[in-house]
């Protein structure tokens, strides 16, 4: 008679190996998902690109880590960058539905700002001057950077 025994033992040591490595592995697996770093933009003028982000929306320059002049850094949330690239870029020219997104703690104020500043905003159906009430309480208005991506400024809590 055939001893099974041994099959048994191998099948039992391979069914705990496979319990152990789903133990150990399934937190690395969950870690795998992609998550978001950063977003990059052309820019024809990189100066005029800087003073719009600084000024306009207010974000943070961070250091730049290719350390040369035509990349500028910018902090967007914790753990977020977007970085602006000089090069020689068309104006941007995309559905409305292509567009970066901020948020303000108050549409109002920034509007004031927009206003001293003479930069022009819309809704989302481009009507200018208009804010936007999305059906869940948001307020959004659209403006567009010196090299005309549209950027969506709301005030989500």
């Amino acid at each position: 008679m055939y001893n099974t025994a041994p099959v048994r033992v191998v099948k039992a040591n391979a069914f705990k190996f496979v319990i152990v490595a789903l133990i150990f592995c399934l937190p690395m697996v969950s870690k795998a998902q992609a998550t978001f770093q950063h977003a990059a933009l052309c820019s024809a003028n990189l100066k005029v690109s800087n003073k719009f982000y600084t000024e306009v929306l207010q974000l943070k320059i961070i250091p730049n880590p290719f350390k040369d002049t035509v990349h500028t850094w910018y902090s967007i949330g914790p753990k977020l960058q977007m970085h602006v690239i000089q090069g020689n870029c068309p104006k941007a020219d995309y559905p409305r539905g292509v567009h970066l997104c901020f948020s303000v703690p108050s549409i109002p104020a920034f509007i004031d700002r927009l206003k001293t500043m003479n930069i022009p905003y819309s809704n989302w159906k481009g009507e200018d001057g208009k804010i936007e009430r999305r059906v869940d309480g948001v307020n959004q208005i659209y403006i567009n950077d010196p090299d005309g991506y549209l950027i969506e400024i709301n005030d989500v809590k």
